[in-house]
């Protein structure tokens, strides 16, 4: 658990070394002698992770593990030492906190011993500003511990702020300060993640550029470009740049910088534009949604699409800008391209 001694399962770490040996995991899962690349390729599932791992859960560790260039096998390793990957029913995983004061099911403190690594109440609207490393990562509006969808992603951004992917042991230690709880989730991420061919990775801001290659040329590239100049700047609600934006501020300045002055909210954007069918999408088109104060008519969030299923937004207070699938972000409404001056 983030921030506290590890207290799920006793045992010493002389032990674990006999037990398990130091792991070193292919590099086509992302580890490599505790080093490890933002752009390392996702490796498959092996066939004990099918088995015993909820199909949600697996889902979302390969999400997260794209979005934040962490192997997703180190989440379910670390669920897995935590919370058997949230089928326990001990005390704090599904309600509650242990009595390390940590919760859920990757354990994050949310005080005590454990402190408050979360940051604010286990369950609480994403709007509140906590400063901690809990985060919205399913965009239903609520910060939930209990959540896997808030869950995993939270503790990728804790290892990926804690020196993940570079180096996935130190990450690991800074997640539970011991090295034999180290040792058992490498253990289990090696259980779990297959020999073969691997997932080429697609996410993380250290690497999406490297997959997607240069942007394409024209009005699109300009736009992308600029889009992708702001990757990890903070969501800030009204803001247009150049230290931080929110959704449709990104949008309008992307597109400024192309020289096409397109207006101001999500809502007035998707109005402005000329709607593109799913099939038709193209690279520097619009993404639109829902969003938490929105609707499939009105949408209250957008983002920049920048090809393979993905977007560039600034999603929500807490996050940055950032490279995410807009094809398991919640609430599609469809797709514009602003009106281009002939």
């Amino acid at each position: 658990m983030p921030g506290s001694g590890w207290t799920r399962i006793a045992i010493s770490a002389t032990t674990l070394i006999l037990l398990l040996p130091v792991v070193t995991i292919a590099a086509a899962g992302g580890i490599l002698g505790g080093q490890a690349s933002a752009c390392a390729a996702q490796p498959q599932p092996s066939a004990q992770a099918v088995a015993t791992i909820p199909a949600n859960y697996l889902a979302l560790y390969q999400l997260a593990g794209r979005e934040y260039g962490i192997p997703w096998e180190i989440l379910a390793g670390i669920a897995e030492v935590e919370s058997d990957n949230g089928q326990s029913n001990a005390p704090g995983v599904h309600s509650g906190a242990n009595a390390a004061g940590a919760a859920g099911p990757m354990q994050f403190g949310i005080g005590g011993a454990a402190g408050d690594t979360w940051g604010g109440p286990p369950v609480h609207p994403a709007s509140l500003r906590t400063g901690g490393y809990g985060i919205d990562g399913d965009h239903d509006g609520m910060v939930d511990v209990y959540d896997p969808g808030d869950a995993i992603p939270s503790a990728a951004a804790y290892l990926r702020a804690n020196g993940a992917p570079g180096d996935i042991q130190a990450a690991l230690f800074a997640y539970n300060h011991s090295w034999a709880y180290v040792t058992l989730v490498l253990g289990w991420a090696a259980r779990y993640a297959a020999a073969g061919p691997a997932v080429p990775a697609v996410g993380g801001p250290g690497c999406e550029l490297a997959v997607l290659g240069a942007p394409p040329g024209g009005v699109a590239g300009k736009v992308i470009a600029y889009a992708e100049a702001q990757l990890g700047k903070p969501y800030l609600f009204g803001a247009t740049g150049p230290a931080a934006f929110d959704c449709s501020g990104l949008t309008m300045m992307a597109y400024r910088a192309a020289g096409i002055f397109i207006p101001r909210t999500s809502q007035q954007q998707w109005q402005f534009g000329t709607r593109v069918p799913a099939a038709q999408v193209q690279p520097g088109d619009l993404v639109f949604f829902a969003g938490a104060d929105g609707t499939l008519t009105a949408p209250g969030h957008v983002g920049v699409v920048i090809g393979h299923g993905l977007m560039i937004d600034a999603p929500a207070p807490g996050l940055t800008v950032r490279v995410e699938s807009y094809l398991n972000f919640p609430g599609l409404a469809g797709f514009t391209q602003p009106v281009i001056p002939s």
